[in-house]
């Protein structure tokens, strides 16, 4: 009888940015599904979940994938929970309240910056100085303002592989900085795919000596930072045909902003200026086919007769997507 791999990944407790962590069990003659996935267990002290005198945390598995680049290997997304099995409180997932047939869908847009591990810069920038300014990086073409593409490509094949609903890449605004798409139904699901896309982006970059700078802002001055901007709707948003009920909803935004900004990533600060692209972290604000905005009403939402989704374009390329859909969701529902 062959052995899998199954590799078991979850959040750890550092706070407010969790890094993801992983370790793999080797087991006989398993059936590929979720349910027969076993509970598992891990040393919490070493992690920030747990004291010394009482380590054991659980790991509940939620989400399974295949593992693109191991033989009879599966990615195990899972969630923390306590001894008891209680959700831990670094849970994010849990919290999530889309239990109606998962009515919210997300599209998720990840931008990131792709870093020398000896020099620790970003692809394309020269030790001592800066590569030319901003303008011929976004969407290029040729090996003088694109850097990168070969992991890149790699990592959309390995998503497609490991059957992620991943919808695109393109090299972004600033020099060595690239993104990539997804979108599932459920704000779970949403999450569950984008932190195992982050896995294998991660995990590949140990192949090119590089590293991922989720930073929303790495780079100084006059360089776009990095989002992950939320693509949401719900039936409501994609059914009602009414401009009176968008802006009832994004109006709903206004009062929570701090509560969302808190969700949103550490050190945006630096990225939310108003500028590059961004709408500032002191304002709130929303327009049709604004990128300046905070929240974005798609054209496309528009000519479809006010039937579609929006753009929540203040999350930081660092940010938790369940703590983003959490939050959404929540602030929707309130209307």
């Amino acid at each position: 009888m062959s052995k899998s791999k199954l590799e078991y990944i979850w959040l750890d407790g550092y706070a407010p940015t969790q890094n993801m962590r992983s370790k793999t069990k080797v087991v006989e003659g398993f059936s590929g599904k979720i349910e027969d996935c076993p509970i598992w267990a891990f040393d919490g002290s070493s992690t920030k979940q747990a004291e010394g005198k009482s380590s054991d945390c659980l790991l509940k598995p939620v989400a399974i994938f295949p593992d693109p680049a191991r033989v009879n290997g599966f990615l195990v997304m899972t969630e923390v929970l306590n001894a008891d099995g209680i959700p831990h409180e670094s849970n994010a997932r849990a919290k999530i309240d889309d239990d109606d047939d998962n009515d919210f869908w997300f599209g998720f847009e990840q931008e990131y910056f792709i870093m020398d591990v000896k020099t620790e810069l970003p692809l394309g920038f020269p030790l001592g100085g800066f590569p030319g300014p901003q303008g011929l990086y976004y969407c290029s073409v040729g090996g003088r303002n694109t850097h990168g593409r070969d992991l890149v490509e790699e990592h959309a094949d390995l998503c497609i592989e490991a059957g992620i609903n991943f919808e695109g890449i393109n090299q972004e605004v600033a020099c060595g900085q690239w993104e990539f798409q997804l979108f599932a139904k459920g704000a779970r699901k949403a999450g569950d795919e984008l932190w195992i896309a982050r896995y294998l982006l991660d995990r590949l970059t140990e192949d090119y000596n590089y590293y991922i700078e989720y930073h929303p802002k790495p780079i100084k001055g006059d360089w776009n930072g990095s989002g992950m901007h939320a693509n949401f709707s719900n039936s409501t948003l994609r059914e009602c045909g009414s401009q009176e009920t968008y802006e009832k909803i994004c109006e709903a935004f206004r009062p929570v902003t701090k509560e969302h900004i808190d969700v949103y990533g550490e050190h945006n600060d630096q990225r939310l200026t108003g500028l590059h692209e961004t709408a500032s972290i002191d304002d709130f604000s929303y327009g049709i086919s604004d990128r300046g905005a905070s929240i974005r009403i798609p054209i496309i939402t528009v000519e479809n007769g006010w039937k579609g989704y929006l753009e929540d374009r203040r999350p930081a390329s660092n940010a938790d997507p369940y703590k983003i859909a959490e939050r959404i969701v929540k602030t929707v529902k309130s209307v």
